[in-house]
This record gives C-alpha cells, structure tokens and sequence, in this order.
C-alpha cells in the first residue's frame, strides 16, 4: 500500500509533536510493508528528497508564514501527490490540513485523517481562524474514509459530536519513546548551560502562548525552590510572545533552544521534575518522554493531559500559578512516582503503528 503523508512540517527532528509522532509510526509501518512518502515544507528541511528509515520525504514548497503557510502547504501537497506520488490513500495530519480533505477525495484519493488536537482552542487564533479550523474538523470527519483520533476524551466527543460518521472515527494515541527507557550519561547535558543533574525543573515545546511557559516562570518566580527552570524549544515564527517570553531569560530561568538526540535524552533523564503547563493538548509526547524517561511529571489539568492517567498530585489547576508554585516547593512530599511498564503498555508505538496500519489496509475493501 503506497501512502502520503501530508501535514507535517517534516522528519526526523523537526520540532512539534505531529513531527515526533510521524518520525515514530512511518518507519514501523515501512517495515510492516507500507511505501511512505513525506510531503515535507520546504522551509524545515534542507534537502529537496531524501529517505530516513525506508521513509521517502519529498520538499514542496511554501510560503513560511503564521497564518498561510498550512493551509498553502497542504493545497500544493495534495496535487503534487495526485500528480507524482499517486498514492493509494492520503495521510492528513490535524485539523487545519483536514480542510482540504475533499479536494483529496474529489481527485480520486482515500483519505485518512489523524486528528491531533481541537486547534481551535489555541489562544493565537482570531474568531475567524477558529471557525475555519473548527470547520476543518467537520470536513476531516465528514469526508474522510477513517479518522484517527490521538487523545481518548477528544475521541469520545468527536463521537458524540458527528454521530453519523462516529463509527469511522478510531482512537489511536500517541507513545512513549523506547530511546527514553534507555539509560544516558550525565555527561551529555549541555555544558554551556550551566546544570547539574537533578537540580532543574525542565519544560519542552515551542514558544508559544498555549504551552502557558508564561505560567510556569511566574509560579517559578514565586516559589522558593533553588532549582534552575529549563525551558528547551524556540518558536517557529518569533511574535511578541516569543519575545517576551525570552526577555525573562536570568541566570536561574535558561532558554536553552532546540536539543536532539543524546542532549534531549540527557535533559529529560536528568530532570527533577518536568513541568507541562499547557492549554491545549493532542495528547503530549514530551510528557510521554519524560514519563519514559523515569522522571516526575507536573501537568495542568486540561482532559489531554488527564488522559495519560498519572497520579492525582501530577496535576494542577490550568493556569492557577499559586497551585503550582506550591507543587514545585514540595515536591519531596507528593506522590509522583509512575510505573513506566504500566503506560508502555498503554502507550507503545509498535501496537500503534500496527493499529494504524491496519486502519490503511481496511481502506482496500471499501
């Protein structure tokens, strides 16, 4: 079965967690016999054409832009696929894509789409923008042949929401890293920032404001711990927020941009705590990372944070900074510990990966 993945910005380490979920499943279902190809925006990787792990992706280009450069992407992506891919069925991540979902269909592809999150809940969205995203879910659900569904709350709701499609809709999470199970050496941290192993209380994502980073530097300011706070990630389009937000930047609050590979490994593996203050939420890799990783996790309280199912003491009130500056100043005392085997089992990217692919494959009988 030959596939096209559109949506994504690109692989392997692009930043975003559409990314990191594309750079996980595609190349476990290369080796169940899938052909994938990545139709990847041409301002996030370098190279026009290349294979990572027997998956192809191909540059198409686009404008980088904040409000354009999705909805641009993904029209030029479905007709370079219709005209030189020619795959059997079409891969639309996230909602915003998932407008587009007819047009795949009208040139005689299937299409499955996976739906990542309600973007429309994102704070930098105007009215309108969340009404385009909104109605871009219903197209997704309306006029895709199977629509994947990463958090079980939102599956439920989705469900609930297009009752004459709710059998076509599947929950199929995200997972945990099994790199991050895997032990690393302390010497791996970053020397240029400073840290030392379990003195700092790490977050990871972009800069942008439903992460709530903001939260977590007042509630950190207004603690009394002597831990530093690490914030890993940059914005892809640097805006007021971003701004701001790095205008905090002291010698106890480091901004320590992208990291990959044995450096990331080494940041999560070494943390005291990792701290998600997030809006809006798919269903969070980097949470999953740290919980593989073995180290606590902190979480606001929104449904797909609640969906990973960590203790009750792991979360906190979305946007009350009082709550969780307390956690941080106790968190000797509060209950934390997660079994890792238990959320492996729940959350393991080769049952993911064959669950997906056997969604493609049902396509053949329709």
């Amino acid at each position: 079965m030959k596939i096209c993945a559109i949506g994504l910005r690109g692989i392997p380490d692009v930043m975003g967690g559409i990314e990191s979920h594309c750079q996980q499943l595609y190349p476990r279902m290369v080796k169940s016999g899938a052909s994938v190809t990545v139709i990847a925006r041409s301002p996030y990787v370098e190279q026009k054409q290349y294979v990572y792990e027997g998956v192809e992706i191909r540059s198409v280009w686009t404008l980088k832009h904040k409000f354009l450069e999705t909805f641009m992407h993904t029209f030029l992506a479905i007709i370079y696929a219709r005209i030189f891919v020619r795959p059997d069925v079409i891969h639309l991540h996230a909602i915003g894509p998932a407008l587009l979902t007819p047009l795949a269909r009208l040139l005689g592809m299937k299409v499955v789409v996976t739906h990542h999150g309600a973007d429309y809940d994102r704070q930098k969205w105007s009215p309108f923008a969340k009404k385009v995203l909104k109605w871009g879910e219903y197209l997704g659900v309306r006029f895709s042949n199977a629509t994947l569904v990463v958090g079980k709350t939102l599956t439920n709701l989705l469900r609930n929401r297009y009752t004459k499609d709710s059998l076509k809709i599947r929950y199929v999470p995200n997972g945990m890293l099994p790199k991050f199970l895997e032990e690393v050496s302390s010497s791996h941290l970053p020397q240029e920032l400073g840290i030392e192993p379990h003195s700092y209380i790490l977050t990871v994502g972009r800069l942008v404001p439903e992460k709530g980073f903001h939260d977590l530097i007042e509630a950190y300011k207004n603690s009394k711990t002597t831990d530093k706070l690490v914030i890993v990630g940059d914005a892809d389009h640097i805006d007021e927020y971003a701004s701001n937000l790095l205008q905090q930047k002291s010698e106890n609050i480091i901004f320590a941009g992208r990291r990959k590979g044995e450096q990331l490994h080494a940041l999560f593996s070494y943390a005291k705590v990792f701290v998600l203050p997030s809006y809006h939420e798919g269903l969070p890799i980097v949470a999953l990372e740290a919980i593989s990783a073995g180290i606590p996790v902190l979480l606001s309280d929104i449904a797909p944070n609640k969906d990973i199912e960590a203790n009750d003491d792991s979360y906190f009130q979305i946007g009350n900074t009082y709550q969780l500056s307390e956690k941080l100043d106790r968190l000797d005392s509060l209950n934390l510990k997660l079994d890792k085997g238990i959320f492996l089992s729940k959350f393991d990217w080769d049952i993911i990966a064959h669950e997906t692919f056997n969604t493609f494959e049902s396509l053949n009988t329709q």
